[in-house]
């Protein structure tokens, strides 16, 4: 594999981490970058192409890791090993991980039922750019509706039922540039949260649900990492961690901020740019 793949590699990265986390669909930037630019069917295959799209997420699941390891380790009840004794605080408590169970089930088990379909059928420019323009309306109409103010204010807060209905609106995600993140902000927010806790709950959520799609495509698209393909992984990987964690710590200062109608705008913009120039 030689200098110029690499790159290419490095820039889905790059993409895949400034974008995964904002709500504009880091897999529809990903689609469109490759299938318009740079052209990595050309030399992995459309399968191997596909899984590198979604493995490659796992570099960025690592960022979040780390930006909220304190919240990890108190959800998965290791404080005492790491010495965390502020997380066994009650008040610090409430968000628990089966608040984030309830959250993942349902775009889970439809993921796994249309797996096939959406790898086979929904990874095109033509269904992406329906996804960003679709998804955009639905930042809009969550900005225009929401609580202007809002009562939960920490993922702390957060009730079953509330976890719940982010989680069903999270389904709309599995639709290739609707965007996960744009889908359960918008949710989030729809139902009462802030826009920083929304985004919370929302990277909270994305490293279960991510990390067990990347590892599924691993395990059945395992074929495809080749000695060949193997670096091309490996630097996207490493490229969409770096890029991904400072995302995440940017982003995160600025949703309150700004809110959600901004990146809807960016994302009305991007599909008619596209749709012009593409077709």
């Amino acid at each position: 594999m030689d200098f110029i793949e690499l790159l290419k590699a490095i820039i889905l990265g790059l993409v895949e981490g400034l974008t995964e986390f904002a709500p504009v669909s880091s897999t529809g930037h990903m689609i469109l970058v490759d299938d318009m630019w740079l052209k990595s069917t050309e030399f992995l295959g459309q399968y191997a192409a596909n899984t590198f799209k979604i493995v490659i997420q796992l570099g960025s699941i690592l960022a979040v890791v780390i930006v909220f390891k304190d919240r990890f380790i108190d959800l998965l009840g290791l404080n005492r090993i790491f010495n965390k004794n502020e997380y066994n605080q009650a008040a610090a408590n409430h968000l628990k991980l089966t608040h984030v169970i309830v959250g993942l089930v349902p775009a889970g088990v439809l993921g796994l039922l249309f797996e096939d379909y959406i790898d086979e059928n929904l990874f095109t420019t033509e269904t992406v750019l329906i996804g960003l323009f679709i998804g955009a309306v639905f930042m809009i109409v969550a900005d225009l509706f929401r609580s202007k103010n809002p009562k939960v204010v920490s993922v702390d807060q957060i009730s079953y039922k509330q976890a719940l209905g982010v989680g069903l609106i999270q389904c709309l995600s599995l639709w290739p540039g609707f965007s996960r993140s744009g889908a359960t902000i918008s949710g989030g927010v729809l139902l009462g949260m802030n826009h920083r806790t929304a985004s919370d709950f929302t990277f909270i959520m994305a490293v279960p649900i991510m990390a067990g799609a990347s590892f599924l495509s691993l395990l059945k698209n395992w074929e495809y990492f080749t000695l060949d393909a193997l670096p091309f992984f490996i630097v996207g990987f490493i490229s969409a961690f770096v890029f991904a964690l400072i995302s995440i710590r940017f982003f995160l200062k600025l949703i309150n901020k700004f809110k959600l109608i901004p990146f809807a705008i960016y994302r009305i913009i991007l599909v008619l740019v596209i749709y012009f120039l593409y077709f």
